[in-house]
């Protein structure tokens, strides 16, 4: 089955720290472009990070730069998010997304950033 799965989420305090997992099954992560999306309650999903397929170059939005790092392991079929000196604007459902001409989103894993 082809598929994305999120995991990681969770509670955590301002300044803290959590790492998300992109599980990919169904096709190969190496052969394509994979970013990371996040949903604040009441907004539209925004762009968050991608990283590139063959050289690992990453991009990110300006709200989560020098903060946040997206990796992937290809042998493991899985992309991370690294987010550091987390704010409570970073609240939202993260969602992991293969780019392309046919692109697959996973379901998303909720991060709460709360005192």
């Amino acid at each position: 089955q082809v598929q994305l799965v999120e995991s990681g989420g969770g509670l955590v305090q301002p300044g803290g720290s959590l790492r998300l997992t992109c599980a990919a099954s169904g096709f190969t992560i190496s052969a394509y472009v994979m970013s990371w999306y996040r949903q604040a309650p009441g907004k539209e999903r925004e762009f968050v990070a991608w990283i590139t397929s063959l050289r690992g170059t990453t991009n990110y939005a300006d709200s989560v730069k020098g903060r946040f790092a997206i990796s992937r392991d290809n042998d493991k079929n899985t992309v991370y998010l690294q987010m550091n000196s987390l704010e409570f604007e970073d609240t939202a459902v993260y969602y992991c997304k293969r780019v392309g001409e046919n692109p697959l989103w996973g379901q998303g894993t909720q991060v709460t950033v709360s005192s």
